[in-house]
């Protein structure tokens, strides 16, 4: 039985929230469970200490859940966690409290559904970005063809060593990378319960990542071992004319004691290719409620606190994340907040798209990323990359029943 976010007759409920505890994210978040909890003195909101790490939090979470713990009675989601809980039982659809789903951006809500049913509000948006040298680039580019041409332009004209730096080690953030380049050509991976990552649009997109690096020179080698920070240094030393990143590079590459391309920088989506548009890979956090909380209508109440724009402007401003609600988009409201201008950034946004929303979305992804590494570092051509991958994550979904194509073996 769902309990009451009224107060019990041995004190306020008691809603525990995991969170970091470091640095300005845990100082944002403190000030507004403090100011939660001077509002509604019926429930006093105790934050938990969690990894920062996504995948050590996520392990801890499959722990409680699994034991079926009530507390946490929140979770703090990735983007990609929310079917997989969804579907395991741990989470409780958000539908019975009427959120208003139609104040956020429509792709912060589709990768929150499963089933038809919302298990998780988006608390704020983090999205793939091209970062571009606003002193050497006169324009952002609107094609990949362009993104190519002034990379080498800028390169040579001005002795960088790289025209442009992207994630390309052999994990998720090479995934994210992927899917903006198969956007760019039209493609994605999958429809429903079939995978369709090895199409056309999908050997354009693994084609133009490899040329980048072998035949147009403009990406170095080495980001095949780069994550995000590798790549941010190198732009913010002033050694690469473009950079794809996330928003959280904004704030330290604004700050002229350490970097060396303050003021001179914005940002844009990943150019589209031909038959496809701009792609932005979807992240970010959502709040869910555990489904074993003894106070779910209390757990409610934190998250709808938490999600108002008032919040997530706050946010904005002190950690630089992106809110996710569409209306503080309007006008210049966040310029100052983010460092950037608000129109480009919700351009940007509008562009995101979910990473394929299932509940077996990691096991998917490991596939994915060992055939997309094997095809750029030159073991294997990108249709055999893709092929393979396509019929080996068919299996996986047909194994877990819920695959409605038909996988081919390629061994």
């Amino acid at each position: 039985m769902w309990g009451c976010a009224g107060q019990t007759d041995h004190g306020p409920i008691i809603v525990t929230f995991p969170g970091s505890s470091l640095g300005a994210e845990a100082q944002v978040l403190n000030r507004q469970l403090a100011r939660f909890n001077a509002e509604h003195p019926a429930i006093r909101v105790v934050r938990r200490d969690t990894p920062d790490a996504a995948d050590q939090r996520h392990q801890l979470y499959v722990q409680w859940l699994n034991a079926g713990a009530s507390d946490p009675d929140i979770l703090q989601l990735d983007a990609i966690w929310t079917p997989e809980f969804a579907a395991a039982g741990w989470i409780l659809p958000l539908d019975h409290f009427g959120p208003d789903t139609a104040s956020f951006f429509p792709s912060t809500i589709q990768a929150n559904r499963w089933r038809d049913s919302l298990f998780a509000l988006p608390w704020f948006v983090d999205v793939g970005m091209l970062y571009w040298r606003t002193d050497l680039v006169p324009s952002a580019p609107s094609t990949l063809a362009e993104l190519v041409s002034l990379a080498k332009r800028a390169r040579q004209q001005h002795r960088l060593k790289y025209g442009l730096v992207w994630q390309g080690a052999r994990y998720e953030g090479l995934i994210t990378n992927f899917v903006e380049y198969l956007g760019a050509y039209g493609g994605q991976i999958l429809e429903g319960g079939r995978v369709v990552v090895s199409s056309e649009a999908g050997r354009l997109a693994l084609t133009e990542m490899r040329n980048e690096i072998y035949r147009d020179g403009i990406v170095p080698s080495a980001v095949l071992t780069w994550h995000e920070e590798e790549s941010r240094f190198a732009f913010q030393n002033g050694e690469s004319a473009f950079m794809r990143n996330w928003p959280y590079a904004v704030g330290l590459m604004r700050d002229s004691t350490q970097s060396r391309v303050a003021g001179k920088f914005s940002v844009a989506a990943m150019p589209a290719g031909p038959g496809g548009r701009p792609t932005a890979a979807l992240g970010g956090a959502q709040l869910a409620i555990n489904r074993h909380t003894e106070s779910p209508e209390a757990a409610w109440a934190v998250i709808n606190f938490l999600t108002q724009p008032e919040q997530m402007r706050e946010r904005a401003r002190v950690v630089g994340e992106f809110p996710s609600r569409v209306a503080l988009y309007e006008g210049e409201g966040l310029n100052a907040e983010l460092g950037l201008p608000t129109d480009a950034v919700r351009r940007v946004i509008e562009y995101a798209v979910p990473r394929p929303v299932t509940p077996v979305y990691n096991q998917l992804s490991e596939i994915l990323q060992i055939n997309l590494h094997r095809a750029l570092t030159r073991q294997t051509t990108p249709e055999a990359a893709l092929a393979q991958a396509q019929s080996d994550m068919q299996h996986l979904l047909n194994r877990v029943g819920l695959g409605t194509g038909v996988a081919t073996a390629q061994r």
